[in-house]
């Protein structure tokens, strides 16, 4: 059985979100919306919000919408809270729609970064955003929190501005930004905040609004954790680590016994070496004959010791903003050095030199904050939520469900998030960047309640769940098993390239809280829509069962990513090996419940570490498996990930970084990134030209052929230059296509043995919405925000 998740000795020495002194202005009550204009503030009773939250999304009231969240637990604490959503930013007056906040302003760019949401892997630009009501793109800034922050300086200059969000999180020392290919300084700088909240920032966003409305300047709140901000110098009393290098002097050994011979080195290294053991023998005699001969010892001196310096007054200095923007080592070793520091049991404050001269000053970053517990996280998701859109987001009729309707939204709109966090570790994913990989669950009644909730409450509801999951579909109530160990470990990932052997994977609080779900009077079904981590699932075969049994709704989504290990070390997932037992015990437990269901696997071209000959491999095994990708991602480096490191310093940040070490194959330009998406959509006529000119340059002409075992024909049919998609959204339109409807090519019936395929003629899955998902974009969230909202 796994620890309880309360007893890790860090959540012991947090302060509890609930007790703190509620602020005056608590007699107002609770709003049914958190007000977005004047008008509902008067309806209200308020002449003025303390805090004001502006965000680049638009205001859902619901748990899985960070400025819902944020608003909520302040507003609980006895604060009010208005919110500016989506704001005109070519000016401030939109900016002083709610008048002065009386303590700060709460900056967000929303759920996603907003570089990410705007723009594909290839820099172009979306033509929709989840996050806006009926799909619109172009509703918010590139780089919105600096934008915003910048609009609230020049709205009230003397509002202390308090930045958060994934957009923060991933920016918060000097960082790598793929859209303009160059290394920017932190967030912290640029927008020029007072204050940065990095990670879910509930606990310290609580504790800043408290010592804000007493009056302390926001200056002098340089100790809560998950923070960052600007100093000058470092403060008397830490000790400053010096890591702005790498290739120096490691750590001293002990002094070599020049009495040792030789073949006791060897004999210790393993080895043995017969001319010194002839030699050795010859000494034995000797030492007989003269016993009062005795080699020297060395012993320690007891009054040498090294004193380490405490961690909690511990800094590790990193290279400084010009050093990792001209030297890529260098930004290798910074990014290896942040991810090392992630434990809140044992991460150091982290410091950053951006300047020269007297423009010099310090980014400094406080240790990651304390997870919140099982309470906590109840408190959290078990606010006054109206889980729906405000309403001025409604149509003519009052709905949220036509033109208006927000798609973002619309994906959870039916789903319960009962955990946060991973600690898989995948290099490509910013989870962990952001939500930490220590998991912190609810309790099995909080999410029954809001489950009975969706069922009483949320207009539209038709009997199904459509996902009880969060970043990971099954790391709900994992962990360490050791309390002591969890606070120590430094390790990136608890499953690879193993399963940690301290790392519990006891599924059955899971498995109850999915019978009890379902058992619900009025719940028809449960559906699983958060990824899953196969490799833990298999260590359960009964949590694959009840899993495959009662929760898969035609098909399940999985991601082995790839299918050489080439690629699969630069990303920590499992081999393939882990795939095709999890496919094992799908299909069997899927006959057994006489249902036809279907895996779904996702792969990523263009990762780095991905040779051509590896993209070639996985095409050959799509072929082989009678996989026909339509849903196909490729690598998109966002901020600060390890995966991005790699990306721009060709350098590997999960070992050692020093000059001479391991240099990754990084896949450049759209020629060659084009390539191995062709790879994965090796079955689009399009694609071939460019599949045949690579593979003969590769000596792989035996691959171009008629017959069932070549990957293409050497036949080229007539093409608009265009991609035909089972869906809709996911077709592009040739050069020479007429503007007109998409011509949508009849499903191709499998032949015996083979699987079924999105492309290929799978059954829709019905996600609990009422409409159709086939009509629906299969793009949404990137990998790297998370593939689901918050």
């Amino acid at each position: 059985m796994n620890a309880p998740v309360d007893v890790s000795f860090f959540h012991r020495a947090a302060k509890p979100l609930t007790s703190y002194r509620k602020y005056w202005a608590a007699r107002f009550g609770t709003a049914r919306f958190l007000p977005t204009s004047r008008k509902e503030m008067e309806a209200l009773g308020w002449d003025s919000c303390d805090i004001i939250v502006v965000t680049g999304d638009a205001y859902v009231d619901h748990p899985s919408f960070g400025m819902a969240v944020i608003g909520r637990m302040l507003e609980a604490q006895g604060f009010r809270v208005g919110i500016i959503a989506q704001p005109e930013w070519q000016s401030a007056e939109p900016f002083k729609a709610l008048g002065k906040p009386n303590l700060f302003f709460g900056v967000t760019s929303g759920n996603m970064d907003s570089m990410i949401n705007r723009y594909t892997a290839d820099r172009k630009i979306r033509s929709d955003d989840a996050y806006t009501p009926g799909d619109v793109g172009g509703k918010r800034p590139d780089r919105a929190a600096i934008v915003y922050s910048q609009r609230c300086k020049e709205a009230w200059n003397d509002v202390p501005i308090v930045l958060g969000g994934i957009e923060g999180s991933l920016r918060r020392i000097a960082h790598y930004d793929y859209w303009s290919d160059k290394v920017r300084r932190s967030i912290v700088v640029d927008s020029k905040c007072d204050l940065l909240l990095y990670g879910n920032a509930e606990r310290a966003i609580v504790e800043v609004a408290h010592r804000l409305a007493a009056k302390e300047p926001v200056h002098q709140i340089t100790d809560v954790r998950g923070t960052a901000f600007v100093r000058r110098e470092t403060p008397e009393g830490w000790f400053e680590i010096d890591s702005t290098n790498v290739d120096e002097p490691g750590r001293v050994e002990a002094h070599v016994n020049p009495y040792l011979m030789v073949s006791e080195q060897a004999k210790a290294n393993g080895a043995t070496c017969a001319r010194e053991d002839e030699a050795q023998a010859v000494a034995d005699v000797a030492n007989h004959a003269n016993p009062a001969i005795k080699p020297i010892s060395f012993v320690p001196n007891p009054r040498v010791r090294l004193k380490v310096p405490p961690r909690d007054h511990s800094v590790i200095r990193l290279p400084s903003y010009e050093q990792v923007r001209s030297d890529a080592v260098l930004y290798a070793h910074a990014n290896r050095v942040l991810h090392l520091e992630t434990n809140p049991g044992n991460a150091r404050a982290l410091v950053q030199a951006h300047g020269e001269g007297t423009t010099a000053r310090d980014v400094w970053i406080n240790p990651p904050p304390i997870p919140l517990t099982t309470a906590e996280m109840d408190y959290v998701f078990d606010l006054p939520y109206a889980r729906s859109p405000h309403p001025r987001y409604a149509d003519e009729n009052g709905s949220h469900d036509h033109a208006t309707k927000i798609p973002a939204w619309e994906m959870i709109r039916f789903s319960v998030n009962i955990m946060r966090g991973c600690f898989g570790g995948c290099t490509f994913c910013s989870i962990t960047e952001h939500e930490g990989r220590i998991i912190q669950s609810r309790s099995e009644e909080s999410i029954i309640k809001e489950v009975e909730a969706i069922r009483d409450n949320v207009k539209g509801f038709t009997g199904t769940i459509s996902d009880l999951g969060g970043p990971t579909a099954n790391m709900y109530r994992l962990g360490c098993k050791s309390p002591e160990i969890e606070a120590a470990c430094r390790k990136p990932s608890c499953v690879y390239p193993g399963i940690c052997q301290n790392l519990g994977t006891n599924h059955d609080p899971l498995i109850k809280i999915y019978r009890r779900a379902r058992s619900l009077k009025g719940i028809k079904k449960i559906l699983i829509g958060s990824g899953l981590r196969y490799d833990l699932a298999v260590q359960s075969p009964e949590y694959v069962k009840e899993l495959v049994q009662h929760h898969v709704g035609g098909y399940l989504k999985i991601a082995p990513e790839h299918t050489e290990q080439g690629p699969l070390t630069k990303m920590m997932k499992p081999g393939i090996g882990s795939y095709d037992r999890f496919k094992q015990l799908f299909e069997k437990y899927s006959a057994e419940a006489g249902k036809k269901q279907y895996l779904i696997p996702y792969f990523i071209a263009a990762h780095p570490g991905t040779s051509d000959e590896d993209m070639m491999n996985l095409a050959l095994w799509l072929k082989k498996n009678g996989f026909r990708a339509d849903q196909v991602q490729t690598f998109y480096p966002s901020p600060m990930a390890t995966a991005t490191a790699m990306y721009h310093s060709s350098k590997n940040p999960l070992r050692k970084i020093t000059r001479d070490s391991e240099t990754v194959d990084i896949v450049r330009g759209d020629k060659r990134r084009r390539l191995h998406k062709a790879f994965l959509r090796y079955h689009d006529a399009n694609n071939w030209p460019l599949l045949r000119e690579a593979l003969k340059s590769m000596g792989r002409s035996d691959l171009i052929g008629n017959g069932k075992h070549h990957l293409i024909p050497t036949w080229q049919p007539l093409t608009d230059g265009g991609y035909t998609s089972a869906r809709r959204k996911n077709s592009t339109a040739g050069p020479t296509a007429e503007k007109a409807a998409p011509v949508r090519l009849a499903p191709v019936k499998p032949s015996k043995g083979r699987m079924l395929t999105q492309h290929t003629g799978l059954p829709p899955r019905d996600n609990g919405s009422g409409s159709n998902p086939a009509s629906r974009t299969s793009a949404g969230p990137v990998r790297g925000s998370s593939r689901k909202p918050r």
